[in-house]
């Protein structure tokens, strides 16, 4: 009796030829019997049914009650189950796996799923050094056929990863990234969030809701707050709300002393200038700064309104926080139809680069036009 829990060379070749002479078997009768072909070549009934299964899922085989019948048109079981060979691997390399990535992730998968594609992903961090080790980890190791990449592009190592992408003799499509005008990038594509867009949408609701002075904070070491800086800019601009009146402030790198410091700090701006809504982004930032300010008695929406942007986090918050919602599942899964058309049309595909529009989660964080004495409020409670 054959013992395969440990196959070596010439026990894996026997597999092969025992499974042949199944086949020839089954040519020969038509059908076959478990009992009947092990005793045939002396090994276990155990072993044939998994020479059986083996067989079947490769479309070689019908299964039977106790053995097997050369395939019938009939059987469409072995088709439906037997996972087909990826046509291309992708790799993809994000510089998160616990926030903001993870739907994208999930997005690209489903969509390699329906494309035939394998998806191999590696954790990154943003840093530009790390973002290309893990890609030549990929490019060494996998023999990928493309790279689904969020580069960091920050200061001379982020410009020379951008060229060494732009060079790579495979497809490169970045998600939630554009290539800056100045770093040769002919061939790169991406597909990203107008962020933009997003932060006007955030500022056009709450002038809606009757705010007329609309403050901005966000975190300058994220690639997505200059895009968010320059949609709240614009946005005031066609509302003519002075930007030189309006409050701008930088997060970044604030432990929890400096954070309420620093908070304290946007509150009394906020007070000063009478500025009684501000758009804040990360949502993660928005929730530390509703609850410095239900901790210093500002009531949130009545004397300040606050929109957040990611929309990880926001509806946690106590009151929930109205948030910009990027398509993240949508730029994981575009990004995979964008690879997948480049590997089937090659280089006479025009190079393509997507902009996909965030939408606004309206919540209690923002609603209701701002009270009277909001001002008086904040001074009050500072």
């Amino acid at each position: 009796m054959t013992n395969e829990s440990s196959p070596e060379p010439g026990k894996s070749l026997f597999s092969l030829q025992r499974r042949e002479r199944l086949m020839e078997e089954l040519r020969a009768h038509g059908a076959i019997t478990v009992r009947d072909i092990a005793a045939k070549l002396g090994v276990s009934e155990l072993t044939i049914r998994r020479d059986v299964n083996t067989l079947a899922d490769e479309g070689l085989v019908s299964r039977v009650h106790g053995g097997a019948t050369l395939p019938s048109p009939l059987d469409r079981s072995a088709a439906v189950g037997r996972p087909s060979a990826h046509s291309y691997s992708i790799g993809m390399v994000v510089p998160s796996l616990d926030y903001y990535w993870p739907q994208v992730i999930s997005g690209a998968r489903g969509e390699a799923e329906v494309q035939n594609l394998r998806i191999l992903v590696r954790g990154s961090a943003y840093d530009a050094a790390d973002n290309r080790r893990q890609v030549q980890a990929l490019l060494d190791t996998q023999n990928i056929d493309g790279l689904i990449v969020a580069p960091d592009m920050g200061g001379e190592h982020g410009k020379e990863l951008l060229r060494w992408l732009n060079a790579l003799p495979i497809p490169v499509i970045m998600a939630e990234r554009r290539a800056p005008s100045e770093i040769p990038s002919h061939r790169l594509e991406w597909v990203a969030t107008d962020h933009s867009f997003g932060a006007g949408m955030a500022v056009r609701h709450l002038w809606q809701e009757g705010h007329r002075m609309i403050g901005c904070l966000t975190d300058s070491t994220s690639p997505t707050s200059p895009h968010v800086v320059r949609g709240w800019k614009q946005a005031l601009a066609a509302l003519k709300i002075p930007l030189e009146k309006s409050i701008h402030e930088d997060s970044a790198k604030l432990d929890n002393g400096d954070r309420a410091k620093h908070f304290d700090r946007v509150l009394e701006l906020c007070r000063s200038s009478g500025t009684t809504a501000m758009l804040v982004h990360s949502d993660t930032q928005a929730v530390a700064f509703v609850q410095h300010c239900v901790d210093r008695g500002v009531d949130v929406p009545g004397s300040m309104a606050i929109v957040g942007y990611d929309d990880e986090v926001a509806y946690l918050a106590e009151p929930a926080i109205s948030a910009v919602r990027p398509p993240k599942s949508y730029v994981g899964k575009v990004a995979v139809q964008l690879m997948a058309a480049r590997l089937a049309e090659g280089r006479m595909r025009p190079v393509h680069r997507i902009d996909l529009n965030p939408e606004l989660i309206v919540r209690d964080s923002s609603l209701g036009a701002p009270r009277g004495l909001a001002g008086v409020a904040l001074e009050d409670s500072l």
